[in-house]
Parts: C-alpha cells; sequence; structure tokens
C-alpha cells in the first residue's frame, strides 16, 4: 500500500512539474539529434557553428517578434529552422507554419529534413507518433500534428494555404526565392502575417541568401532590424571586422581551356586587416575571438533582431573553395551572381542597360562558314506582327555560349498561307559548319500574343519538327521557362515565358566580355546578309532595368528605353534563350561527345541527341 502511495505521490509530482524553460541553443546542445544521413550525424552542437547560439535565441527572447537571417549557403540555416520547431513543439506547443519557395520545396523539405530530425531525435517522436501503431493518419508530408499544436508547410506560390488558420510561429525559408504574389492574393509573407493577429507572443523567422541588389527581400528585411554582423577580431589590433572578400588576398595560378574559359588554381589565401594591415591564414582567424556587432540598436524597438553571416564563417567550405569560385566566375555576370548570393551573402548589381549599340556592333566577328565551329545545336524563335514575322537562328556550344546565325523578316500577314511557307523555307533549311556537316534547328518557339490562332495553327501542323507556341508574362519574378498550359481546343502546348527574368538573362549574358560559357557572338555582315546590323544592335538594347515599389515591394521590370525604338531584337533572343532553356541539356561534355564524335552527317543524328517534346 505503502509503494502505491509513493508511486502516486511521484507521479503527481511529476504530473505538476512546469516544461523546462530552455532557450532554443540549449534544446539543440542537450536534445537534438543530426541523422546518419548527415556530413556530421549525432548529438547537435552550436560550438561547431557558434554563430548560431545568438540566432536561436533571439526566437526566445520576450520582446523580439521577428528574427531576420541573411546569410551564404552552406552555414547550417536548415538546423537553425529545425531545432526552433524541435524546441517549441516540445517545450512550447503551438500552430507552425513553415514557408518554402514552392510547394515542391516544401514537400522535399519535410521529407528530407523535417520527418528525419523526428524520427532521430528521441524527445520528438512520442510527440508525433503513437508508437504502438504502424500508422497514423494524422501525420501527411505537408501536416504534422503534435501534442498541443501542429505543423503546416506551404509553398509561397500556393494562396490556399496561407490565408486560414491562425498560427503562432512562422518560419519562410529563402524569401528572396518566393513570388512577388501568392496567385492573385498578394505578397505570401503578408499573407502568412495575418495569421498571427491573434497572439501577443508571435514569432516570424525569416531565413534567406540574398539575389538582386536594390530589390532583395531579404536585404530590406535585415536593415531593418538591428544588423548584427559575424564579426573576427584582428590577431594583431584587436580590432573586429566582417569578413569580406574585399579583404582576401589570394595567389592562384590561372589559364583558359579548349573552350576557352577561365580556370583558377588557388594556391592561399589569407585576410588583411584594413584597420593595421597584416595578413592571417583561415586557421588563424577562424580561432580568434568572434561576435555579432550590431549596427542599429534601435530596430529592437520595433521588435527585430537581423543577423547577417557569410560563407567565411563556415567550417564546412574553404577560403581556397570561395576564392577559387570567385576568381573563376569573374567577367561573368551569371556566374559572379551566384557567387556573391550563396558564397559571400550579398546581393549582387546586376547589368540593367548598355550605352548605345556601338559596343556590339564593334564586337562582331568574321565566321568561318554558316555555322561558326563550336556550334553544336540550332534553336529559333519568331515573333509575330500584323504585317511581317520576324525571326532569328541562334546557335548553341559548350556551356551555353552562342552565336547569331540569322536574323531575318518575313513580309506578310499572319493569316496569310504563304507567310508561313516562306518562315519554313527558313526553319527548314539545313545550315552547313566548314566541314561540310549540316544541322537543322532542333526546336522553334513562336509568339502566340498576336494572330493566336493563326499560330496555333502552324504550331499544331508542325509539332513534330518541333514548334511550339509561346507566350510571355509579365509577373515579376516568373521563371524563364514559368509553366506549360494547355488552351482549350487548341491541341497545342503553350509555354509561358517570364519575360522580366529572361531579359535580365539575357543583359546579364550581353554583358560577358570574354569568349566562353554564356557569351554571346555577333557575325560581321557577309554575302549571307546575316541581318545584325545597326539596326539590329538598337533593338537588342532597346530596354532597361528599372527598379520600383509595387504593393509595398521593391521590384525591377524592364521598359523601353526610348518609345521610337522597337524591341522586337530583344524580344526574339529572350525566347531563343527560352528555347535552349527548355531543351534541358545539363552535361554539355556528354552531348558534346553525343553530337560531334563520330562527326554528325546528318541533321538527324543532333535532333536525337536532344529530349524533343
Amino acid at each position: 500500500m505503502k509503494k502505491i502511495e509513493n508511486l502516486f505521490k511521484k507521479s503527481f509530482a511529476q504530473g505538476l512539474k512546469p516544461p523546462e524553460n530552455m532557450t532554443v541553443s540549449q534544446w539543440a546542445n542537450k536534445y537534438f539529434k543530426l541523422p546518419s544521413t548527415s556530413a556530421e550525424p549525432g548529438q547537435y552542437k552550436t560550438a561547431r557553428t557558434p554563430y548560431v547560439t545568438e540566432i536561436m535565441d533571439a526566437f526566445t527572447q520576450a520582446d523580439v517578434h521577428k528574427v531576420v537571417v541573411k546569410s551564404s549557403a552552406q552555414i547550417g540555416k536548415s538546423s537553425i529552422l529545425l531545432a526552433v520547431v524541435g524546441r517549441f513543439a516540445m517545450l512550447d506547443p503551438c500552430n507552425i507554419m513553415i514557408i518554402q519557395p514552392t510547394l515542391e520545396l516544401a514537400q522535399d523539405f519535410s521529407k528530407d529534413r523535417l520527418e528525419r530530425m523526428i524520427q532521430d531525435t528521441p524527445v520528438l517522436t512520442p510527440l508525433f507518433y503513437d508508437l504502438g501503431k504502424t500508422r497514423n493518419p494524422n501525420q501527411t508530408i505537408l501536416s504534422k500534428f503534435f501534442t498541443g499544436g501542429r505543423i503546416v508547410l506551404q509553398g509561397a506560390n500556393s494562396p490556399a494555404g496561407l490565408a486560414s488558420r491562425p498560427i503562432r510561429l512562422l518560419l519562410c525559408d529563402e524569401t528572396d526565392r518566393f513570388p512577388t504574389s501568392a496567385g492573385e492574393e498578394g505578397d505570401p509573407i503578408s499573407l502568412a502575417e495575418k495569421r498571427q493577429t491573434s497572439y501577443w507572443n508571435y514569432k516570424t523567422g525569416l531565413f534567406s541568401t540574398p539575389t538582386v541588389e536594390g530589390e532583395s527581400r531579404i536585404d530590406a528585411e535585415y536593415n531593418l532590424g538591428t544588423r548584427e554582423e559575424w564579426q573576427h577580431a584582428c590577431p594583431n589590433c584587436g580590432e573586429y571586422h566582417f569578413l569580406s572578400y574585399k579583404n582576401m588576398v589570394t595567389d592562384f595560378d590561372e589559364h583558359l581551356d579548349e573552350h576557352n574559359n577561365r580556370n583558377v588554381t588557388v594556391n592561399s589565401v589569407k585576410w588583411r586587416c584594413p584597420e593595421c594591415g597584416m595578413e592571417f591564414t583561415e586557421i588563424e582567424m577562424k580561432n580568434t575571438y568572434q561576435r555579432y556587432v550590431t549596427k542599429n540598436y534601435q530596430a529592437l524597438k520595433n521588435n527585430i533582431r537581423s543577423f547577417w553571416i557569410n560563407g567565411f564563417a563556415s567550417p564546412w567550405v574553404s577560403w581556397r573553395t570561395l576564392m577559387q569560385e570567385y576568381e573563376t566566375a569573374k567577367g561573368n555576370p551569371a556566374r559572379e551572381a551566384v557567387v556573391f548570393n550563396t558564397r559571400f551573402g550579398v546581393s549582387y548589381k546586376v547589368t540593367g542597360e548598355f550605352k548605345d549599340e556601338t559596343m556590339f556592333l564593334n564586337r562582331r566577328e568574321a565566321y568561318d562558314a554558316e555555322i561558326p565551329a563550336g556550334v553544336l545545336l540550332l534553336t529559333a524563335a519568331v515573333d509575330v506582327q500584323n504585317n511581317r514575322l520576324e525571326y532569328e537562328v541562334v546557335g548553341w556550344g559548350v556551356e551555353e555560349e552562342c552565336w547569331g546565325i540569322k536574323k531575318g523578316v518575313i513580309r506578310g500577314a499572319p493569316n496569310n498561307n504563304t507567310t508561313w511557307q516562306k518562315l519554313d523555307e527558313v526553319l527548314d533549311k539545313d545550315y552547313k559548319l566548314a566541314n561540310g556537316t549540316n544541322l537543322k534547328i532542333v526546336r522553334t518557339f513562336i509568339d502566340s500574343g498576336y494572330s493566336t490562332s493563326n499560330v496555333y495553327d502552324y504550331c499544331r501542323a508542325n509539332f513534330h519538327k518541333g514548334r511550339f507556341a509561346i507566350k510571355g508574362t509579365g509577373v515579376i519574378g516568373a521563371s524563364i521557362i514559368n509553366k506549360y498550359s494547355y488552351p482549350k481546343n487548341s491541341g497545342v502546348m503553350l509555354t509561358i515565358i517570364g519575360v522580366n527574368n529572361g531579359k535580365q538573362e539575357l543583359f546579364s549574358r550581353l554583358a560577358i566580355q570574354k569568349a566562353g560559357a554564356m557569351f554571346m557572338h555577333f557575325p560581321l555582315e557577309d554575302e549571307l546578309e546575316r541581318g545584325y546590323d545597326q539596326s539590329y544592335f538598337k533593338q537588342l538594347t532597346a530596354e532597361r532595368r528599372v527598379v520600383v515599389r509595387a504593393g509595398g515591394l521593391i521590384q525591377s521590370r524592364f521598359e523601353p528605353v526610348s518609345a521610337k525604338e522597337r524591341n522586337e531584337a530583344c524580344d526574339i533572343r529572350v525566347y531563343n534563350l527560352a528555347c535552349l532553356k527548355s531543351l534541358e541539356i545539363t552535361d554539355w561534355t556528354k552531348f558534346q561527345v553525343q553530337t560531334v564524335k563520330p562527326a554528325v552527317k546528318k541533321a538527324s543524328v543532333v535532333s536525337k541527341a536532344v529530349d524533343i517534346w
């Protein structure tokens, strides 16, 4: 009887025991387990990445409602997010929402990250699963119930899930990749934040690598917060500094490969203190004192803490790797942007316009044949006007190096069969390399914005030749291949092109100065009358990028430099770029072997090497 009484007292006392009062970092160091599939499985330790502690603990700081993290990739961002989820699920249960850029990414995060944490962290498993059952209907990929709360995962592109049910903890991952509007409902983050209004103790976390200077969401949110930089003390003078590529002293060797691409081998990297001028190695700087230095204390009045970390603080990426990627990418805006965003954690200033067409006129070159050496496949694009078709044939080589082949105009109304027959002469033609090999155009994109029914009729009849209708969308943030649709009763597949992203991609490639990856070649006029004259280049550079504020968000779009200038050449080159992207060639070296070795004698061989729809 006494034993039963003692057992009852013990059970009663434990039942009344309050939950542990732990910060997120304390919870992570005690309970959070990394799965066996991770690079460093086992008990999580914040000491491995000391910069995470302040970020984690900001989520349990009473006077903080929003935590913003601007960072490079591979700094442990996902572990921060998961630790926040785990701590609240166990010690402070509530409704939680995790938003990824797309619904597909939300599903991947749930399966690859969230479910593994729940299964491998023993204190969480019984909260989510009835271990006596083999299947729990309450647990799905995008919705997970636990004792006292629920986790919902959503895509920023899915408005239906962003505007219902109250949530207290909101975590948004890679916010700079979010669309500016969830369908027609508006900003996805603002939609989700409205679901927090009934909670006095709500928490919001925004995580992202930055993207474009002047329109990066994470930049703007970071600047509204405390702006806490992860800084290192100089081992000599003791002054604290944010480690930047600008202060790295790099010794490297470089050479050009067979495709004229610049390859770099970094021998050593040291950081030079901007205060005293002394230089130190990566090991010396990672062993020195480190801390967050706050630049905007006033932001605490608005309950926002913001943090900035880059790859130079990461234990998983060496300085040699970072600077090798940087030195290799120099001169190629498309590649530079990736390094700046994902390695240095800074937004990239993109090319917005060119002074005039002169630089491209002067850049023209004589080709050795109708199709110059280096071209592996041909695409074409067509712009439809009320009295003409404007077209361009473009050649593509290794790493998307590009050659303009032929730009022309077919006079005639699009409702006249003769007009389309003349287009057939261009698109069915065999184009010759210097070695006598013939290439055919493997795919053509035709704009259906004007004379839509005639474009559909032509594309339906020529589907077997790889000719497809397209339509542009001006939606900010829409990817260059945005989506595919099937207009009712049309019998065609319509490809929706994100014109703003496409033009930014085009302008970035036009800014590349050296032949090689993504460089754009243009031919001198010759007996073939290729069409690359001053008028063409005026059209190619007829627009400029402008940054505007719309719906409370900073956005960029392209506008005509002058109302007098036509822009068909710009549009058609964007369509050609989209046409190439639709082919989804991921391994150019392999593609080159398939198409060139053994030598191609018939264009059909080239066509078979590409996965035509």
